[in-house]
């Protein structure tokens, strides 16, 4: 029950089942294994990327300090360091904004506590009102909730630091203010972010996940098995739910090349892979689509023509081959080779006979393919005519 030894007593893995499951069984445990490294290397590069993060909030919080007290000469300058970690920590591509919101909300919970206090003093009630009334004001003035909270953390502060308020007579504003460009500075000049590293560590994982989704599927297809293909379509269901980090990277990625005069050497590469970031976008999307085809399709008995499956396979091997390129720097001829290889054989499946959900997914590769061409470089009209031709190509009888 725990598993295979050798003469030593060295365990080998879990037990082989006998019977016709026993390659299932294998495959599944394989892809455990594997789906545990994957996952255990994306957790070690996103605490590379957060400990950069932790470095800069710490410096921008004694910078800040340092800063506010020189300039203003208050004892305690409070605003002055979490304002600057608050734009540390804001999101990435969002931080000029996030800046612009801190600022706000500051000031308008300042204007507010300032002119409650005066009226009805400080204690416990006192806070709360003063807190309602901070985000009353910012509701009034604005929805986006940075400066609601803003504003009213900024009440908060002043209600319970209202007992050393002659610490505070120096306008807050100019305190938070301090803070924030403090930490604009740390993000950008002292030390930014690498912006390649950044969307190569985002978009290799989302690759990486969305080719194992399309070899799964396709195993699914050629077994007409139900069960992998309710796993396949709920693995491509998470790789969606995690594309609001791929886009909040790469947006800070954008960020950091144009404004980090350290990193406009880069520009170039990074839009390079912003130019293909929508695209894997859509094909994320796209093969959502094809995984829930795919079920239906098992689910009606449909036939499964055997360049079916095929094709499935030829399209996860087009975006593996994007992931190395992603990550290593290759070329893309082997992931334009394997995508129009996925079309021949989607055009195969077509010209043998499919039913609705045959075709369904034979259009589904088709338009995944067009934008895994597009997020290599090539541009709508090229990949369109390629596909049309390869398609054409297959279509035409035999002489």
């Amino acid at each position: 029950m725990t598993g295979e030894r050798d003469g030593n007593g060295r365990r080998h893995g879990p037990p082989r089942r006998a019977g016709l499951d026993a390659e299932r069984f294998d495959e599944a445990w394989e892809r455990v294994n594997e789906r545990g490294r994957t996952a255990g290397r994306d957790r070690l590069q996103q605490l590379r990327i957060k400990s950069v993060l932790a470095v800069q909030a710490g410096l921008a919080a004694a910078l800040a300090w340092g800063a506010a007290r020189w300039l203003t000469g208050m004892p305690s300058p409070i605003f002055a360091p979490a304002a600057a970690v608050a734009v540390i920590t804001s999101s990435f591509g969002r931080r000029l904004p996030n800046t612009v919101e801190l600022l706000a909300g500051v000031t308008l919970g300042i204007f507010v506590s300032d002119l409650l206090i005066e009226a009805i003093g400080v204690g416990v009630w006192q806070t709360g009102v003063i807190v309602t009334a901070a985000i009353l004001v910012a509701l009034a003035l604005s929805t986006r909730g940075g400066i609601v909270g803003n504003a009213s953390g900024t009440a908060v502060l002043l209600g319970a630091l209202s007992s050393s308020r002659h610490t505070l007579e120096f306008p807050r504003f100019v305190d938070a203010l301090i803070g924030g460009a403090v930490g604009l500075a740390v993000t950008l000049l002292l030390v930014p972010i690498n912006p390649l590293r950044v969307m190569r560590r985002v978009a290799a994982p989302t690759l990486r996940e969305l080719a194992d989704q399309l070899r799964l599927t396709a195993s699914a297809l050629r077994r007409r098995d139900h069960a992998l293909a309710e796993q396949a379509l709920t693995r491509s269901q998470e790789i969606g739910a995690e594309l609001g980090k791929f886009w909040d990277a790469f947006g800070g990625a954008k960020e950091t090349a144009q404004l980090a005069p350290a990193r406009w050497p880069r520009r170039r590469s990074v839009r390079h892979y912003q130019m293909g970031a929508p695209e894997v976008d859509q094909a994320v999307w796209n093969t959502r689509v094809l995984a829930r085809r795919v079920l239906v399709l098992i689910e009606d008995g449909e036939p499964v023509p055997e360049t079916l499956p095929d094709a499935v396979d030829a399209l996860g091997a087009a975006v593996h081959a994007l992931q190395q390129e992603v990550v290593s720097g290759w070329g893309p001829q082997d992931a334009r080779r394997h995508a129009l290889r996925a079309v021949a054989e989607a055009t195969r499946a077509e010209t043998a006979g499919t039913g609705l959900s045959g075709t369904v997914i034979v259009g589904q590769v088709r338009s995944a393919v067009s934008d895994v061409l597009q997020s290599t470089g090539m541009d709508r009209t090229e990949a369109l005519r390629r596909i049309r031709d390869v398609a054409a190509a297959q279509s035409r009888p035999d002489p």
